[in-house]
């Protein structure tokens, strides 16, 4: 018998990135399949499969639960028209809003914790004003999912969960559409950054780095895709670019094609990530990865086997990595790829992910 299933999303790219496998399978499974998320033309994707789409605002900037009470009263109206057997929410609103609307309805929701963002990673005004949401939103949910072991323990160790948590290997990743791709020759070595350019995700180390290495090594490129979040960094990609140090090719919606040219996936992020699925996706395709030593990057890479972990916000330590890293013949680069696969293929495949979903479900 289907079952009536609620997923709370903040944005299409993100539901379509990462769960549009389980979707899929719930779907084809028989179960009706409400989404909430903000419109756009793509949510069509979704339709077209079958679900019904409940187009929902959602400001995805700050947390102020004044603004924000909007919200949970368009959650509550939707459980009470929609009766979902099971409410599925991602990203931190959909959770503590959501489950703040489940708990009066009395329904069964399961949060996904993806990553804190930079809400945890200094203890302010912010910080405080989330613990707070948290502890009385999800702590009472049927079950929550983390992606990374420092996000659980922080959870834990703040009375934000009870024991209603379990462990899942990020959004873990589609080892069929991310396959195993032929390393470039190494005429030339080419790195990449993906993702929002902004001090939080360690771009001022990157662009360091980049200044530095091609200095020694005039035959390496640093790419950059992915929007500039922080107007403060136009100018200076501009320049950067302008003299060569870096490539900046924008949002790419084909990551993949990206990750094919390229020999590195660099992620300097200072934290609030689940697992980066950009590590994940590159490691599927025999790529090494060099990464902040940061909660959900340190479950991805197994350092100076798959790849390098450097210390975060050290701009030297990187630079370090890197020139490591060019300093390996092409073959030892393409094993440490192949490990890299190989550790994706034994803990992050996204069936694993999925069957955890359907578990749920039938209980």
């Amino acid at each position: 018998m289907g079952k009536g299933i609620l997923i709370l999303s903040n944005h299409f790219i993100t539901l379509y990135n990462f769960r549009k496998e389980l979707i899929k399978r719930l779907n084809d499974e028989g179960h009706e399949v409400y989404i909430s998320m903000p419109k756009s033309d793509d949510n069509k994707f979704f339709k077209d499969i079958g679900c019904k789409i409940i187009e929902t605002p959602v400001d995805r900037r700050g947390i102020n639960p004044v603004r924000d009470v909007g919200l949970i009263m368009t959650y509550l109206r939707i459980m009470k028209e929609v009766k979902p057997d099971i409410v599925f929410s991602y990203t931190i609103k959909p959770n503590i809003y959501g489950s703040i609307a489940s708990n009066i309805t009395k329904n069964k929701q399961i949060n996904n914790i993806t990553g804190t963002g930079g809400t945890f990673l200094k203890r302010n005004f912010v910080s405080e004003v989330a613990k707070f949401l948290y502890k009385m939103s999800i702590k009472k949910s049927y079950k929550v999912f983390f992606q990374n072991r420092g996000d659980k323990d922080l959870f834990v160790k703040n009375n934000m969960v009870k024991d209603n948590y379990a462990m899942l290997p990020g959004s873990g990743v589609n080892l069929e559409q991310f396959r195993v791709s032929n390393l470039p020759s190494d005429e030339e070595t080419n790195f990449i950054f993906m993702g929002r350019v902004m001090a939080l995700k360690g771009i001022d180390q990157y662009l360091e780095t980049a200044k530095v290495v091609k200095e020694s090594y005039p035959n390496t490129n640093f790419y950059i895709a992915g929007f500039i979040e922080e107007e403060m960094y136009k100018p200076i990609i501009d320049e950067y670019d302008s003299k060569g140090i870096i490539k900046y090719i924008g949002f790419q919606r084909d990551i993949k094609s990206w990750i094919e040219k390229c020999h590195c996936t660099i992620i300097p992020s200072y934290g609030g990530e689940g697992v980066p699925n950009v590590l994940l996706e590159s490691a599927a395709m025999g790529r090494v990865c060099i990464a902040s030593k940061i909660n959900g990057s340190k479950d991805a890479i197994e350092d100076g086997v798959t790849g390098y972990l450097f210390e975060t916000g050290s701009s030297d330590d990187l630079t370090d990595k890197v020139k490591e890293f060019l300093s390996l013949s092409f073959d030892d680069k393409v094993n440490m790829g192949l490990a890299g696969r190989s550790k994706v293929e034994k803990e992050f495949d996204r069936q694993i992910v999925i069957e955890k979903y359907l578990v749920e479900i039938i209980n």
